[in-house]
């Protein structure tokens, strides 16, 4: 191509505007890795509240918000510093609600080492189980707690994990840190039957169905270089696992 064509072609991208990829309204994902179909809600037995930072919320892979769309009775609060929340407040404020924080640490009640009767005493009687978890890196969720006044004394609970996570596309700290999908199934795998949500009945595995539909298809993406989503065109442990090379990413 010569000066003067590349010159003209770039004058008419500048009157054409930049070209937009239409976003599904639900899962703000490109119409190739909609996983809309997949999504199949249920009910906990629990409210959940998913604090998503701003940052993660401008994720394509957000797992906070695919978490919103699965599960019933849920809400997803962007923020940071929630103090002044007022839909924040309202939940924490709820007579009818008894408010926990899914957040690790020392003070926190671990399910994983918890009897049955042990986790039913977690909740008064007549009380709603809500469940405050914070979608956002490590460092964020620190952040959120340390600015967020109204969230630092409720009580908190936690698991110890029992295997890696499968969120492939996207890098973890460790093998042992989950997604906010993953976390959250996970707390309903351990105090679910305490609340009267029937475990065996796998409901809450629609979490992860969707989850690795997800992550497969992001996967395949990757592999034929489809659409180059930005996440993976950068993600070096993705390529070096999928065994690829070359400027696919």
């Amino acid at each position: 191509m010569d000066l003067q064509t590349y010159l003209a072609n770039k004058e008419l991208r500048k009157t054409q505007g930049p070209v937009y990829r239409n976003l599904c309204d639900a899962c703000v994902q490109p119409s190739f890795s909609c996983y809309c179909e997949h999504v199949k809600e249920f009910d906990p037995g629990m409210d959940v509240v998913i604090l998503i930072h701003p940052i993660e919320m401008k994720r394509r892979i957000a797992t906070g918000r695919m978490s919103y769309l699965v599960l019933k009775n849920s809400f997803l609060i962007r923020g940071q510093d929630y103090s002044n929340d007022p839909e924040v407040n309202d939940l924490l404020n709820d007579p009818h609600r008894h408010c926990v924080m899914l957040y690790p640490g020392k003070n926190s009640a671990n399910l994983s080492e918890m009897s049955l009767k042990e986790k039913s005493a977690l909740v008064p009687k007549g009380k709603r189980l809500t469940l405050f978890v914070i979608d956002g890196t490590w460092a964020t969720a620190v952040k959120t707690i340390r600015q967020s006044t109204n969230l630092q004394n409720i009580p908190r609970i936690c698991f110890s994990p029992d295997k890696p996570s499968n969120f492939r596309v996207r890098k973890q700290p460790k093998h042992f840190c989950y997604s906010t999908i993953e976390a959250i199934h996970q707390t309903i795998e351990l105090i679910g039957q305490s609340l009267d949500f029937d475990v065996n009945s796998r409901r809450h595995d629609d979490l992860l169905y969707v989850f690795d539909k997800m992550v497969e298809r992001q996967i395949e993406c990757a592999k034929s270089g489809e659409a180059k989503p930005r996440h993976l065109r950068y993600s070096r442990d993705l390529k070096k696992q999928l065994g690829l090379t070359g400027k696919v990413f």
